[in-house]
């Protein structure tokens, strides 16, 4: 893999979202999910709510680095908040 720039940070990204993705399918292989209403504007199941997550995650870290000047951990932190409020009610 040396063509590729891969650091410690970056496989460790890659390991979490393939390893959430895993637990996922596990997770829906015991206990299949039903399609339910939060607060998000529609019907959703477990892994919807995941790819929003995931999609909101990308968002809030792009508008952390323009925004601010502090440590994207901060974001990064807001980003785990965002996953639990998601997962849990939306």
């Amino acid at each position: 893999m040396n063509w590729m720039a891969w650091t410690a940070p970056t496989g460790l990204f890659f390991a979490v979202i393939a390893s959430a993705l895993l637990f996922l399918i596990l997770l829906e292989l015991k206990r299949p999910t039903a399609v339910a209403k939060g607060w998000l504007p529609m019907a959703t199941t477990r892994g919807d709510r995941f790819f929003v997550s995931l999609l909101g995650a990308a968002f809030i870290h792009l508008f952390w680095l323009s925004l601010t000047d502090w440590p994207v951990l901060y974001a990064s932190g807001l980003a785990m908040l965002w996953l639990v409020a998601v997962m849990a009610k939306g």
